[in-house]
């Protein structure tokens, strides 16, 4: 296919022009790479390649001053406002920093389309003190209208003197440099008469550039070539024409010279594909299967191009395109603050803005265990972060000093300092040891280059970031703060971009937008066609009203709208196969929904649009439940496990699900220990446990006394922090949630002792037989050739008006069916149920085989979250509705349990039976 530039050299090779006088002058550098090509591929002969740069080096050359980079220009600009405002007005940096960007756009447009500053200003002076007339001129003006009002006013000065100081240093931001264009076009042209000036590709242009070109034009040392077409231009209100329309009629060069040139490309045959995919990841899965069948079908990428709507979609799609995709240019950069390493930073200024004396152990483990950081703690044993996070983890420790965490990292104590040390709200210190830290990244990772290439890559860029950083904090004196430094760094780290190495002119071309000027394809795939994205739509980012633009003619947002308009329609132009691809689920709340464009297109009717809304390709499973055949080695696990002994738990964690059982007690899998930022549910259980046994344990084989009671409950206090601090271990529990659950658990013990005291009070005796007793007995097994040992402890074993009790303490709430049974088939099968009166039963089993009881006996659960209830006994109904029950155990009730147990233990080792996964929820 003839492209737009290959259209342009050959018109200039029929004019016989000498290409070695030229210079050509583009919308951006991309297209500089395919213009060598062209020239190249149609003049076929030796010849000294032609000057090719961009509209804004050419104007930089133009005025004779360098761009200054945004941050300078921030600085400089804060020296002239805090020159130029009464001291007891001046902001600090960081506060000033933003909205004086928006206020350095402004004074850009303002220069870039040539607007008298001091009218504006002048103006904008007035509106406010118009819109605010009912207090403005009130004689008694209160010192907050006074400084609204002067900020206006002193808008002028800050522009002069800014314009200023910046010449003085051969500096300028864009519009500056624009406007010192203008001022030596005349005597540029004078001087140039033996160059040629070829301007190609361009649409929307400022007020500057209009001047400065149509001075090179009438001077007959330029030519300019527009890329657009016919059907757009004659269409008044088509906006991808807007531009081109206006620079036809008023521009008095076109009264006599040809306009180049009006195609007609658009009207040509297309194919024209919109299609509707959920969410951004969708639309990148859907590029990567249409590209797999365009490669399936032998089709070549050479001329096929991905614009990005949204840019934000590229690492989604570069992680999503084939394999066998060939040869692939990105012209797009990618952008730093995307890549691994700007977490790590991101964290440390996190952290240390704050400038805390303790730090968060979230914060702490996501630095030690960040990819970049852990290489810097390998020793000869192992991996010190790794220690030093279970330590956290284990000991419960919400926050910890650096000064302990270099206790803890031994001989890495340095690095630790380098991470953790306080930056004292210091820039310099912050600065100096970020530095050091890329330093030590870099020496870890440099014994092997070969496979840490693209992280030295990532340090090589955030040195330079910092050293930039240095160089300002030296430079300037503003810099007083880390939040002040971490704003700075965030700017910085905006404009920054890792660049991609390919061959711009063979293979499958990724670009975004801005990139895609001038250039032309066969086959275009448009990603975010999305109101918001394409056209981005209005922003009303400006100090100067929309009003005062369109009285001075500036842009607003439909300029900016009807520059992507052109942009999109100037890439359909050519293109023989579109697949235009939007998002089908837009923001509820920000809008997003398909754009105008596509509307516009099935609108016009040039030509015919096919509609897709493409789905994901949602295959229906049955899920399979995990099946663990019992082998021969999980086969002697298990024998070990009989060796061991088998406990109440584990025989009620088999019944809830056989899969958890499997991984825990065959496999041995530990639950991953995390810090409890708040007291678990277990932890207080086993703290009220603890107490409990504390009180009581002293007291077996005595009689219970009111005595005894009361002298409990002067050691509540004491002895429940006693076991909140060994569970806890380091965790604070001096407030917050942590202090009503210590609380709660104090108020759990005196309610028991007063439900006691209570017993004794009606006249009950109570005997304390033992507590805390641990159980262990054996039992054989038809069908298994050794014997299984049951193991456990009892919470408590009392007399209770004669009557010898086993009770389960509880924590959580249970009900009193929970403990009731009716057909004894159902206890090993109904986990939730039938668990509670499996575990004491299986309990009093125990203690009967042991002779530690006698029948017939109760057995019950004392559930704190109801100890108003009292002790929950064990029953047997005759039925589900019945009202009346048997609350006594005896030789017939363990007996009915023992063959149950059997039951469910030969499960247990049968070998031909598998260990399968139940549906928990």
């Amino acid at each position: 296919m003839l492209t737009f530039l290959n259209d342009v050299i050959l018109d200039l090779k029929k004019k016989s022009e000498d290409f070695s006088k030229f210079t050509f002058i583009l919308p951006s550098k991309r297209a500089g790479v395919f213009l060598k090509h062209c020239i190249a591929q149609e003049l076929q002969k030796t010849l000294f390649v032609p000057k090719i740069i961009s509209i804004e080096t050419f104007v930089e050359t133009l005025s004779g001053l360098n761009y200054a980079t945004n941050t300078d220009l921030l600085f400089q600009f804060y020296n002239i406002y805090v020159s130029n405002t009464p001291k007891e007005l001046v902001e600090p940096f960081d506060t000033f920093s933003k909205w004086a960007q928006m206020l350095l756009q402004d004074f850009n447009e303002i220069d870039r389309y040539l607007v008298p500053p001091n009218h504006v200003f002048d103006y904008l002076n007035a509106i406010k003190k118009i819109e605010h007339q009912h207090w403005s001129l009130d004689e008694h003006q209160t010192d907050y209208i006074k400084n609204y009002l002067s900020f206006w006013e002193r808008l002028k000065v800050y522009y002069h003197k800014l314009n200023d100081e910046l010449i003085a240093q051969k500096k300028g931001y864009q519009g500056l440099v624009y406007r010192e264009a203008i001022d030596n076009i005349e005597q540029f042209s004078s001087v140039k008469t033996d160059e040629h000036f070829v301007f190609v590709g361009f649409n929307a242009l400022n007020k500057a550039e209009e001047v400065i070109i149509q001075e090179l034009l009438q001077n007959h040392i330029a030519s300019i070539y527009w890329d657009t077409d016919i059907k757009f231009v004659n269409d008044p209100i088509h906006d991808a024409g807007l531009f081109i329309r206006s620079h036809k009629t008023q521009w008095k060069y076109f009264n006599k010279a040809p306009f180049n040139w009006l195609h007609d490309h658009y009207s040509s045959d297309k194919t024209i594909n919109c299609i509707g995919v959920s969410k951004h990841i969708g639309q990148v899965k859907y590029i990567g299967e249409l590209l797999s069948k365009l490669k399936g079908e032998h089709q070549s990428l050479n001329r096929t191009a991905i614009v990005l709507g949204d840019e934000n979609l590229l690492l989604p799609l570069l992680n999503s395109l084939p394999e066998n995709i060939g040869p692939i240019n990105i012209t797009m950069g990618l952008p730093l603050h995307a890549v691994p390493m700007s977490n790590l930073f991101e964290r440390l200024f996190s952290i240390h803005a704050s400038n805390r004396n303790t730090l968060h152990y979230k914060d702490v483990i996501s630095i030690l265990s960040n990819q970049f950081i852990k290489p810097l703690f390998n020793d000869s044993s192992g991996n010190l972060s790794d220690d030093i996070i279970y330590k956290i983890q284990h000991n419960n420790i919400l926050y910890i000093s650096a000064n302990r965490l270099k206790e803890l990292s031994g001989s890495k104590s340095d690095h630790m300092d380098l991470l953790f040390s306080s930056w004292n709200n210091n820039p310099d210190i912050a600065l100096q040891k970020c530095f050091k830290l890329i330093l030590a990244i870099k020496s870890s990772i440099d014994n092997d280059k070969k496979k840490n290439k693209l992280a030295l890559e990532y340090l090589y860029r955030f040195n330079v970031i910092f050293n930039e950083l240095i160089r300002l904090n030296n430079d300037f004196e503003y810099i007083n703060s880390i939040t002040t430094l971490f704003g700075l760094y965030k700017e910085l780290l905006k404009s920054e971009t890792l660049d991609f190495q390919g061959e711009p002119l063979n293979g499958l071309q990724i670009m975004g937008m801005l990139e895609s000027r001038v250039l032309d394809f066969e086959r275009v795939i448009i990603t975010s066609v999305n109101e918001g994205i394409l056209p981005a739509g209005k922003s009303n980012s400006s100090f100067i009203p929309f009003d005062v633009k369109l009285e001075n003619k500036m842009p607003t947002y439909k300029e900016k709208d009807a520059v992507y308009t052109y942009h999109f329609y100037r890439l359909l132009q050519r293109a023989k196969y579109i697949d235009i691809i939007y998002n089908t689920e837009p923001d509820a709340l920000n809008g997003g929904e398909k754009s105008r464009f596509i509307t516009q297109l099935e609108i016009d009717k040039t030509h015919h649009i096919n509609h897709y809304v493409v789905a994901p390709k949602i295959v229906t499973q049955d899920s399979v439940p995990v099946e663990v055949i019992k082998t021969e080695a999980v086969l002697n696990q298990l024998k070990k496990l009989a060796q061991k002994g088998l406990s109440p738990s584990s025989l009620t964690n088999y019944i809830r699900n056989p899969i958890d059982f499997y991984y825990e007690k065959v496999l041995g899998l530990e639950q991953h220990e995390e810090v409890e930022e708040n007291v678990a549910f277990n932890t207080l259980g086993t703290i009220i446990h603890n107490t409990l046994e504390d009180f009581y344990k002293p007291l077996e084989g005595e009689i219970l006394t009111t005595g005894h009671l009361d002298h409990m409950k002067t050691q509540i206090a004491s002895t429940v922090l006693k076991h909140f601090e060994a569970e806890y271990r380091e965790g604070d529990i001096s407030q917050g949630k942590n202090l009503i659950i210590f609380e709660i658990a104090k108020h759990y013990i005196l309610q028991f002792l007063d439900l006691e005291k209570h017993e004794l009070a009606q006249g009950n005796e109570i005997k304390i037989i033992a507590i805390e007793t641990e159980n262990k007995t054996s039992i054989t097994i038809d069908g298994i050739e050794f014997p299984i040992v049951l193991k456990g402890k009892v919470d408590r074993v009392d007399c209770h008006k004669g009557i010898t009790r086993v009770i389960d303490y509880k924590s959580g709430r249970v009900e009193q069916g929970k403990v009731e049974i009716v057909n004894w088939e159902d206890l090993t099968t109904d986990y939730d149920k039938f668990s509670k009166s499996f575990q004491i039963l299986m309990y009093a089993y125990m203690m009967h085989k042991e002779h530690k009881i006698e029948l017939p006996i109760e057995a019950g659960i004392i559930s704190f979250k109801k100890l108003n209830s009292g002790l929950l006994r064990f029953g047997i109904k005759d039925s589900e509705r019945s009202k009346s029950k048997d609350n006594t155990i005896t030789t017939d009730t363990l007996l009915a349990f023992e063959k149950e147990l059997k039951k469910l233990i030969l499960e247990i080792y049968n070998p031909n039976l598998s260990f399968v996964e139940k549906d928990v929820d």
